[in-house]
C-alpha cells in the first residue's frame, strides 16, 4: 500500500447496489462481474493517484490528496461502469459518496468521524449516483470537470451522526441523473429519536436482525437489562427506514404500566387521530391497514397483557412489521425471538496488541464513552490489561460498560478494577436524561426483578448460591424443596434473568451473568435463607464429588472429567464455605473424592492447597 495521505483528505466509499440479487441471478458468473467492476474502479482511481485503503466484497474505500482528484475519479468510474458490456445485459449500479475532512491514520487505515461521515453519505446514495458533502462541494464548485454539475439536495440527517449534512449530487452529462430522494432518515416518515452518543459495533447482530425481519412480521429482541436491546432496535430501524414506504415509528412503553394504554401510545406515535365515538383500536386499525411500516415497541415486558393489540395490528395490516424489545417473549403465533448477546470481549489472559484490542466492541465502547468525559483518555500498555478485565467482569453488558467508563474522570482503569469486587455500587451515575432504571445497572436489573412473582423471586435469589451455573438436577436438589424449579427455570430464562446452554454431551446448564448474580446474591442475603442454601449447596457438591470419584477412573472417564470441570467453580465455593464454617467432614469428603480430577486436569497445586 502506498503511504496514506494525512491532513486534509477526501474519502470515497463505493459499493454495488443490489449485489445480493446479482449474485443470486448470476451464480458462478458473479465473481467475473465482481472482478470487472473492481478493474474499472481501480483504473479510474489510479489515474487520479487515489489510494485504495481497503476493499470488502463489492465495497471500496479510497483516499485522495485533493477533492478535485476524487471527483474526477468518481465521475470517470461511473462513466466506465455505465459503458461496460456486462454479462446478460446486467445493469451494475454503483453508489458513491465523497467527503473531505481530516485524515487521521490508525495503523493501515483511517480513524475519526470524517471517515464515518463519508461512509454514511455513500450509504444514502442510489445505484449510479454520486453524493458529495458540503465540505467537498465548497472546494470543487469552481473546478468541476466539463459536463459535471453539483445539484443541491438540501439538508439530511445521516444515520449515527448528530449533525445533519447538506448533500449535493454530481450530475454527469449522458448518465442518469434523476434519482429518488437520498436514503437518509428524512427520506421516510419517522419519529426515530436522535441519539446523542455514537453507536458502537454490533455489525453481525444488525445483519442478523435485518435478515430475520425480511422473513417475519413480529421479531422480539430479548435480553436482561443493560444488554442494549433498545439501541440495537433503533439502529436497525434507522438502517431499514428506506425500505418502508410509510416509515418507521418508535413507541417507548417504559412509562406505561396499564396495558389498556398501549394502543393509545401507538396511535400517538404514528399520528392516528382520535375520532369521536370510535375506540382507539378501531382508529388505529384503519390508520395502519394499508401502510408499509415498521413499528418498534420498546420495553414490552411490563404490558404483556396487551399482546392482543399486537395480534390485532398484525392481522389488520398485512404490510406492517413489528420489532419488539422485551425481557420476555410475547408467545404469539409467528413470533421470532432474537436473544441479544453481550458485546464481543477480549480474553484478559491472552491480550492482543493495542490496535487489535480496541477493535473488540466492549473495549471500543469503553474508550468512546471514556473520551466523552476525559477527551485525552487512551488505552496504553499500562492500562490495557485493566480495561480488558473491566469489560470481561462486566460481562460485555453495554450499560455496565458505559457506567464504568464515565468513572475514568476520577479513577484510572487500574483503580477502577480494584473496586470491581462488587460491581453494582460502582456502576451508578448515568446521563441525567436517561430513564432512572438506565442510570444504574442495579436499576436496570431491578426493573426486571420487580416484575417477577414471589415464587420466581425466591428461586432467582436461591440460584445465586451456584457459581459457574448448574444443571436442572442441581437446582432441584439445592433450591427446590418448596418450589417448582422446572417451571421457575423456564420462566427465568424467558425473562432473560437466566441463561440456558447445552454442553457437547447434551447436558443442560443454567447460569447468570455475574452482574445479575451479584444482585441475586443481595436478595438471597436479605431473605434470611443464605446459610441454609449455602449448606444445601455444599452438601450437593459433596454428593456430586462422591458420585464422580469412581466414574473418573471408569469407562466414562472423559465424560465425568468434563462434568467435574464444569462444576469446578461450584466445588471451590463449597470448599470455601465448609472451611469458613468449620464443616470439616463436608470439606474432607469432597476433597478426598476429587484428587484424581485435580491430578488429571492439571489442578494439583490447587488440590494440595485445599
Amino acid at each position: 500500500m502506498s503511504e496514506l495521505p494525512t491532513g486534509t483528505v477526501t474519502f470515497l466509499f463505493t459499493d454495488i447496489e443490489g449485489s445480493t440479487r446479482l449474485l443470486q441471478r448470476l451464480g458462478d458468473r458473479y465473481p467475473e462481474l465482481l472482478s470487472e467492476h473492481g478493474r474499472l474502479l481501480r483504473e479510474a482511481v489510479s489515474q487520479e493517484d487515489g489510494i485504495v485503503v481497503s476493499t470488502e466484497g463489492d465495497s471500496f474505500f479510497v483516499a485522495f490528496r485533493s477533492p478535485g482528484q476524487a471527483v474526477r475519479a468518481a465521475t470517470a468510474a461511473q462513466r466506465a461502469l455505465d459503458a461496460n458490456d456486462w454479462p446478460d445485459g446486467t445493469a451494475v449500479r454503483v453508489r458513491m459518496g465523497l467527503h473531505t475532512g481530516e485524515g487521521t491514520r490508525g495503523g493501515e487505515n483511517y480513524v475519526g468521524l470524517d471517515v464515518h461521515r463519508a461512509a454514511r453519505i455513500a450509504a444514502a446514495a442510489h445505484g449510479g449516483q454520486i453524493l458529495i458533502s458540503s465540505a467537498t462541494r465548497s472546494l470543487v464548485e469552481n473546478t468541476l470537470p466539463d459536463g459535471v454539475s453539483a445539484r443541491d439536495l438540501g439538508d439530511h440527517r445521516l444515520r449515527d451522526l448528530d449533525q445533519s449534512e447538506r448533500l449535493y449530487q454530481l450530475a454527469v452529462r449522458d448518465l442518469p441523473s434523476d434519482f429518488p430522494p437520498p436514503k437518509t432518515l428524512d427520506a421516510r416518515p419517522n419519529n426515530l429519536p436522535t441519539r446523542l452518543t455514537r453507536f458502537i459495533g454490533r455489525g453481525p447482530e444488525i445483519m442478523a436482525v435485518e435478515d430475520l425481519l425480511e422473513n417475519t412480521r413480529l421479531l422480539t429482541l430479548t435480553g436482561p437489562g443493560g444488554t442494549g436491546k433498545t439501541r440495537l432496535s433503533l439502529q436497525v430501524a434507522s438502517e431499514m427506514l428506506p425500505r418502508f414506504e410509510d416509515g418507521a415509528f418508535f413507541v417507548d412503553l417504559s412509562p406505561i404500566t396499564d396495558p389498556s394504554l398501549v394502543a393509545t401510545s401507538i396511535a400517538d406515535a404514528v399520528g392516528a387521530k382520535e375520532e369521536p365515538g370510535r375506540s382507539v383500536g378501531d382508529t388505529l386499525q384503519d390508520h395502519l391497514r394499508d401502510k408499509e411500516l415498521l413499528l418498534v415497541l420498546d420495553n414490552f415486558e411490563q404490558v404483556t397483557a396487551a399482546t392482543d393489540v399486537v395480534q390485532l395490528l398484525l392481522n389488520c395490516a398485512p404490510r406492517l412489521k413489528l420489532l419488539v424489545t422485551s425481557r420476555i417473549v410475547l408467545h404469539l403465533s409467528g413470533e421470532q425471538e432474537y436473544p441479544v448477546p453481550p458485546l464481543a470481549l477480549p480474553d484478559p489472559a491472552h491480550l492482543p496488541g493495542l490496535e487489535a484490542l480496541s477493535q473488540f466492541e466492549a473495549v471500543a465502547l469503553f474508550i468512546d464513552r471514556a473520551r466523552a468525559v476525559k477527551p485525552d483518555f487512551a488505552v496504553t500498555n499500562e492500562n490495557a490489561p485493566a480495561v480488558a478485565e473491566i469489560c470481561a467482569r462486566l460481562d460485555g453488558l453495554p450499560l455496565a460498560i458505559e457506567l464504568a467508563a464515565v468513572r475514568v474522570k476520577l479513577l484510572s482503569p487500574q483503580s477502577m478494577l480494584a473496586r470491581l469486587g462488587q460491581r453494582l455500587p460502582l456502576l451508578t451515575g448515568g446521563a441525567r436524561d436517561l430513564p432512572e432504571r438506565q442510570r444504574t445497572l442495579r436499576g436496570a436489573i431491578e426493573w426486571s426483578h420487580d416484575l417477577l412473582d414471589d415464587a420466581k423471586r425466591s428461586l432467582f435469589a436461591r440460584l445465586a448460591v451456584f457459581q459457574g451455573g448448574c444443571t436442572l438436577e442441581a437446582a432441584e436438589a439445592v433450591c427446590g424443596t418448596d418450589l417448582d424449579v422446572l417451571d421457575g427455570l423456564a420462566s427465568l430464562v424467558d425473562e432473560s434473568l437466566l441463561r440456558r446452554s447445552e454442553t457437547t454431551d447434551g447436558e443442560l446448564r443454567f447460569g447468570m451473568l455475574e452482574t445479575i448474580r451479584e444482585f441475586a446474591a443481595e436478595r438471597l442475603a436479605e431473605s434470611g435463607q443464605q446459610e441454609k442454601l449455602r449448606r444445601r449447596h455444599a452438601e450437593w457438591v459433596m454428593a456430586f464429588a462422591e458420585e464422580a470419584e469412581p466414574e473418573i477412573v471408569g469407562e466414562n472417564q472423559a465424560l465425568w472429567l468434563d462434568r467435574t470441570e464444569r462444576e469446578h467453580d461450584n466445588i471451590r465455593a463449597a470448599l470455601r464455605w465448609a472451611n469458613d464454617h468449620g464443616e470439616g467432614e463436608i470439606a474432607l469428603r469432597t476433597g478426598a473424592s476429587l484428587w484424581r480430577f485435580w491430578q488429571q486436569r492439571g489442578h494439583l497445586r490447587e488440590g494440595r492447597q485445599w
